[in-house]
């Protein structure tokens, strides 16, 4: 369903577990090199959809998948399944089949942290590496109580309380009967709601269950809404809620404490991109992490401009994403 309303035929991979995953591969003309677009949530591969044809005309390759538990990409009811070093094995495997030796890895949103652990366990397979919204992501435990008490103090709300929401076992259900009230609080027209609606602990929660709608952002069309909406009609929430439930109860921690410094610090060329309007992954945090454990890195600040920078700042991220493959 995703990839059909992409503008490129998309392909069906069965990995050696049996697991399908969905994607678009278009291969680079000449020299070029190829982008890795990774979504996040609530998103899909249709979320990169004004990327990869400014990208295609440009000569650029593209691969393009819908991630596990999305789209057209298997969902597995396991957890286990949801770890960091397990999906990032399947990309492995996907770049194996199309005969891609290296990539620029893109992430948004969720897709930053599967391409950090892409870094930490793969970083021979990237040539670059730009993330969007979130800058990298350290392997270790997470602690969502601390962050929240953290954020309260810096900024006056908690950003991540939401989690807590998505952390509940029956939270797909409540999305899943409130298809249009999960999209309009997620891909809202004032971002600023999500300081009351999606940050505090509850907010989130009592926005869906209630069927709270408002109108769409300017940059998301009607026709497009349906198209999204469709996606997760047809694929539930329960997959996608899974990544939450991997990271609050922190599956990856043994696995992460396994990972040698030196596949922590990363130093390819980084780009990390942020936007002034965005209220659950703040842009400051960014400024804050990076220099952490980036050797080799820029920061670009989109202004007026929420998280979702694919569709707001569609064709001036295109061109971000050309400048940093031309300087490589």
């Amino acid at each position: 369903m995703a990839l059909t309303h992409l503008t490129v035929p998309g392909k069906i991979l069965e990995l050696e577990d049996g697991i399908k995953y969905a994607y678009i591969h278009i291969p680079a003309t000449s020299s070029k090199p190829t982008f890795l677009l990774l979504h996040g949530f609530p998103s899909a591969s249709y979320d990169w959809r004004h990327q990869i044809p400014y990208l295609k005309g440009h000569g650029y390759g593209l691969l393009v998948p819908d991630l596990l538990g999305y789209g057209d990409t298997d969902k597995p009811t396991d957890l286990e399944r949801y770890k960091k070093k397990s999906m990032t094995a399947d990309l492995v495997q996907i770049l194996d089949h199309e005969n891609l030796e290296k990539v620029i890895g893109v992430g948004h949103d969720w897709g930053v942290g599967l391409l950090s652990a892409l870094a930490n366990y793969y970083q021979n397979r990237l040539s670059g590496l730009v993330f969007i919204s979130v800058s990298y992501i350290a392997p270790g435990p997470y602690d969502i109580d601390t962050v929240n008490a953290l954020t309260q103090e810096a900024f006056g709300y908690p950003v991540w309380g939401y989690w807590e929401f998505h952390n509940e076992d029956d939270a797909h259900e409540i999305m899943g009967s409130n298809i249009k009230s999960t999209t309009a609080l997620f891909y809202p027209s004032d971002p600023v709601i999500w300081k009351t609606h999606l940050g505090p602990v509850g907010a989130a929660k009592a926005w869906i269950a209630s069927n709270t709608l408002s109108p769409l952002p300017k940059w998301l069309s009607e026709s497009e809404a349906r198209v999204h909406d469709e996606i997760f009609k047809n694929g539930g929430f329960a997959g996608p809620l899974n990544w939450y439930k991997a990271a609050v109860r922190n599956i990856n921690v043994e696995d992460d404490a396994k990972i040698p410094k030196e596949q922590i610090v990363q130093s390819a060329p980084t780009l990390v991109i942020v936007s002034d309007g965005d209220y659950a992954t703040r842009a400051e945090i960014a400024y804050i992490e990076a220099p952490k454990l980036l050797r080799n890195f820029e920061i670009k600040k989109f202004e007026g401009c929420g998280h979702w920078i694919p569709l707001e700042k569609r064709d001036e991220l295109s061109e971000a994403l050309i400048k940093f493959a031309d300087g490589l």
